[in-house]
């Protein structure tokens, strides 16, 4: 059971940036998946989860209308864009699955590794 997050990186306030989670070895059709991010000093966060179920969508209220998650079964792959960027998302952002709901998506175990994201110009 493997997922590997992707696509972070360095971008200027008021950019784009999209994030994968690709999972291998099960299938993550059937669960909730969901992003959350951490900074240092700061505890994890969670930012925005999309239920297996109907694909319901959660966001935390910092990232409403700017971010937008998605999945794509085929792919067994959910993504996480996110536009105008603000130097308050810098953190790395981690992706991770559960059969909880998607309220506790903090709280999700981590299967992987995160990708960096730093918003500054």
């Amino acid at each position: 059971v493997q997922l590997q997050a992707s696509g972070g990186g360095l971008v200027q306030p008021g950019g784009s940036l999209r994030l994968s989670c690709v999972a291998s070895g099960f299938t993550l059709n059937y669960y909730n998946v969901g992003w959350s991010r951490q900074a240092p000093g700061k505890e994890r966060e969670g930012v925005s989860c999309i239920t297996g179920r109907n694909a319901t969508t959660y966001y935390q209220d910092s990232v409403k209308g700017r971010f937008t998650i998605s999945r794509d079964n085929a792919k067994n792959t959910v993504y996480l864009q996110m536009n105008s960027l603000k130097p308050e998302d810098t953190a790395t952002y981690y992706c991770a699955f559960d059969d909880r709901p998607c309220t506790e998506v903090a709280q999700y175990v981590l299967w992987g590794q995160g990708t960096q994201v730093t918003v500054s110009s």
